[in-house]
């Protein structure tokens, strides 16, 4: 079984958000003083070297004194950067302490299996027929918060593919990421060919179910390490892999071949074969993908329409438009409104 998530978020955001958020404020707010407070100094030192200045040319001390005036002056403007460069370095160095804490607390983060580790294994060869049952889900980030999915409940078929559609906000990331456990349910069951996600371990899930993010990102390395990281596969069958998404004679012109440098660059052309090559390889898999463009989902099996966490809708991408009141006909609408604009 394979999904397709667009605009899915890794753990680390989903399990530390509002960590996250709490502390890039105050990496915002840390740069921010220490910004006031070099204006400050240079402020000060301005005005006293001013009144110090304007103090000696009025009132005149005698032209004996003048060298010595302006070697003052010189001496007070060295003094003057000399400062503002150590109130830099201690808050540089205020900086570094505070990473090493922030280090430290993500170092405590407990991990996701919970303590009562499963040993449950699935069946050999599972997902067979990748049967998706959704029961009464009800997801929530953190306790005492409300719930982001409230009780979906529908079934794909193995082999079926499927588009999650919906709002900013609706829930369609969450989906995905209860499907791999990422988030665990508050409530209610998904069941991948008679088995239960939540009893087996995450390591033996995560394993048997695929995911192509939307986000261009790769790894620093190789062609070949961010196709089998895990040194699983023999170069033929890399290779293999690359001709069937057309980007074998891409990867050969390169120097180094696999070993070359990986780039996540992509054109749309390179994205229009990619998309015909999902749908060629994965022709027998049950493909989910969550979309923001309507036109991914438009050949789809059938369309799950979800609204504030609710079921909203499930059929035939064409049943739906035709309906009254359709929110997927609705953001079709609202899509092709703004594509002709």
């Amino acid at each position: 079984m394979t999904i397709r998530a667009f605009g899915q978020e890794s753990r680390f955001f989903f399990k530390n958000l509002e960590f996250i958020d709490k502390n890039a404020r105050l990496i915002f707010h840390t740069f921010s003083v220490t910004e006031w407070l070099i204006l400050c100094v240079e402020i000060i030192c301005a005005i006293i070297m001013s009144f110090w200045m304007l103090d000696m040319t009025l009132f005149h001390r005698g032209s004996s004194v003048s060298g010595l005036t302006g070697m003052a002056f010189s001496y007070g403007l060295s003094l003057n950067a000399i400062l503002i460069l150590c109130v830099q370095w201690q808050c540089t160095i205020a900086n570094s302490i505070i990473s090493i804490e922030r280090l430290e607390q993500y170092m405590r983060i407990p991990t996701e299996e919970s303590q009562l580790v499963q040993t449950n294994h699935p069946p050999p060869g599972w997902p067979k027929h990748g049967k998706v049952e959704i029961r009464d889900l009800k997801v929530r980030y953190r306790t005492n918060t409300p719930l982001v999915l409230q009780g979906i409940s529908c079934t794909f078929e193995g082999g079926q593919k499927i588009g999650v559609v919906g709002r900013t906000g609706s829930g369609k990331t969450t989906l995905i990421s209860a499907l791999f456990r990422i988030v665990e349910p508050s409530d209610g069951k998904i069941i991948i060919d008679e088995c239960d996600i939540s009893t087996i371990r995450l390591h033996d899930l995560r394993s048997r179910i695929g995911i192509i993010p939307q986000d261009l990102t790769l790894f620093t390395g190789s062609v070949r390490y961010n196709l089998d990281p895990l040194s699983e596969y023999s170069d033929d069958q890399i290779w293999k892999v690359l001709d069937k998404c057309q980007l074998r004679e891409a990867v050969q012109e390169k120097e180094g071949g696999l070993d070359s440098s990986a780039t996540a660059s992509i054109d749309n052309a390179t994205d229009a074969i990619l998309q015909r090559a999902i749908r060629l390889q994965f022709a027998n898999c049950t493909v989910i993908t969550v979309a923001h463009r309507i036109p991914t989902v438009m050949d789809n099996t059938k369309v799950l329409a979800i609204s504030d966490g609710k079921f909203v809708e499930f059929d035939e991408p064409k049943k739906q438009i035709n309906k009254e009141n359709s929110l997927f006909g609705m953001l079709v609408k609202e899509y092709w409104a703004c594509t002709e604009k």
